[in-house]
């Protein structure tokens, strides 16, 4: 019973940890974003002109290009998927590595850290996990989705400040919505052996 209530605990610790790494995260990104953006676009033109970015640009872009497009079938646009990118109604937007999601990812990976401490079963840490992942690339998708919307409908401008600013309060309301999921429907409290009991018998 008391490594039970103590489970409890631990849980509810890794719980309140996890939401404040959240915040934290939010914070930070308020803080630093002028320089995030100016570090992102310096490392695109690093990573342009290294081979890296020939295999994300010939494999992993065209399929998040494709998949964007399906996002966008039930607005009935001309689009076409074009090398670095895609055409929507005669407007031209560039997709790059940076694109890709690898920021958001980052993110998850630190929130994994204090997230999962604590008494819980393994299987349900490895769901929380995919559900992590997936759901941070649909995210991913559905900002691309959007940035594309508002370049067809809007402008670059608009655009570029959603995909550079805006994009990031998108993804911090991912992470705690699914914090919140994970916690109440997926995460389970793995076994415990009661010593009080053992010690009595």
């Amino acid at each position: 019973m008391k490594l039970a209530l103590l489970d409890f605990r631990n849980g509810m610790h890794s719980r309140k940890q996890t939401f404040l790494t959240i915040f934290v995260l939010a914070a930070i990104i308020l803080a630093v974003l002028p320089f995030v953006t100016t570090l992102n676009e310096l490392m695109t033109r690093f990573v342009e002109s290294t081979r890296l970015y020939r295999v994300i640009d010939k494999v992993i872009v065209p399929w998040e290009v494709k998949l964007i497009g399906v996002l966008l079938l039930p607005f009935s646009f001309e689009f076409v998927a074009v090398p670095g990118g895609m055409i929507i109604n005669d407007v031209q937007i560039h997709l790059s590595w940076n694109c890709i999601g690898w920021q958001g990812m980052l993110l998850l990976i630190i929130t994994f850290l204090g997230g999962f401490q604590g008494n819980y079963s393994r299987l349900s840490k490895i769901e929380a996990i995919i559900i992590g992942v997936l759901g941070t690339f649909l995210v991913n998708l559905l900002r691309m989705a959007i940035t594309s919307l508002l370049a067809v409908f809007y402008g670059q401008l608009f655009a570029v400040l959603f995909h550079d600013y805006f994009a990031a309060f998108v993804f911090i309301v991912w992470l705690i919505v699914y914090w919140w999921f994970v916690y109440s429907f997926v995460l389970e409290q793995g076994e415990t052996t009661d010593m009080t009991t053992n010690l009595g018998e």
